[in-house]
């Protein structure tokens, strides 16, 4: 589906001083995300820090980036587990007239066998109205969803349409691009192995610095997609230093940091994560502040 090329940026869930859900904020990350160019927005992923949201709170969030997006890009929401029971009544349950896709994670902890990774994707399958992009990402889940595995339900239930691949292995998402049927769609889940991806033959990322900025990640992925290789590469070089930074003390304490430079979040997160700490903060600080003194100059 051709929506779902270029950048997606997975939404954090802003919060004030008081732990609580600063719907301000979100609108205006969301309307940063969509003046910078991304292609796509996805709700209530991992860097939503949604573990840690009440059912309400979530519906909060939904409401708030459905109506700061206004229809303007294609939504995705992200709704995975590892009860696979639970996964299927969510789906058949939560109200998906506003998303294009939902995003599921590989069922985490339990170690499921590939027969049972499978099984779970087809279970939601049957009963998903809206397209389904898995996520696999070994290093959160605890167990790897093989390039066989994908490439089997791929093939097997029309409405999975990708793949986010947060492996970290280049053999693995090159030995899915070249099995997959030719439509399904391989998203790079890491920020670091977005460039290679798409230069591999992979549909885009789902980025987590694509929100802090959107305009310099979007436009990497575009001229990866365009083949314009030298220039897409000279873009990865100046943003390579804040893919590091941002996930040196876990996501997204990092990226919230951006934000606080930025000016357009606070930094705090919910236990148990912690906020970045003062090392971290002035080192994204550093390498920020360049970007956002542009963004000041542009909006004054």
């Amino acid at each position: 589906m051709d929506k779902f090329i270029g950048t997606g940026v997975a939404l954090i869930t802003p919060f004030k001083s008081d732990f609580s859900i600063d719907t301000m904020a979100l609108t205006n990350i969301v309307n940063h995300c969509i003046d910078g160019g991304v292609n796509y927005l996805v709700a209530l992923g991992t860097t939503a820090e949604t573990a840690t949201l009440t059912c309400t709170e979530k519906e909060l969030v939904i409401s708030t980036i459905v109506s700061a997006n206004a229809g303007r890009l294609p939504l995705v929401l992200g709704i995975g587990g590892n009860n696979t029971a639970a996964v299927v009544e969510e789906v058949k349950n939560q109200n998906l007239q506003d998303f294009d896709a939902i995003l599921s994670v590989s069922p985490y902890y339990n170690k499921p066998t590939q027969e049972g990774i499978y099984r779970h994707f087809m279970a939601i399958a049957d009963n998903c109205p809206v397209p389904i992009i898995m996520y696999n990402v070994p290093g959160r889940t605890g167990s790897n969803m093989l390039p066989k595995t994908v490439v089997r339900l791929a093939q097997d239930a029309k409405n999975i349409i990708g793949v986010k691949e947060a492996s970290g292995n280049m053999a693995q998402v090159l030995h899915i691009i070249k099995e997959k049927p030719k439509k399904f769609m391989v998203i790079s889940g890491d920020d670091m192995t977005a460039l290679p991806t798409v230069l591999a033959g992979g549909s885009g990322v789902i980025s987590v610095l694509g929100q802090g900025l959107p305009a310099e990640f979007s436009n990497m992925i575009q001229l990866g997609l365009n083949s314009w290789v030298d220039a897409a590469n000279k873009l990865q070089s100046s943003l390579h230093d804040g893919m590091d930074l941002i996930f040196e003390e876990g996501n997204p304490a990092g990226i919230k940091s951006v934000f606080e430079v930025l000016g357009l979040s606070t930094a705090v997160v919910r236990l148990p994560l912690v906020e970045a700490t003062e090392q971290l903060k002035n080192k994204i600080s550093e390498f920020i502040k360049p970007y956002a003194d542009l963004h000041t100059e542009k909006s004054s």
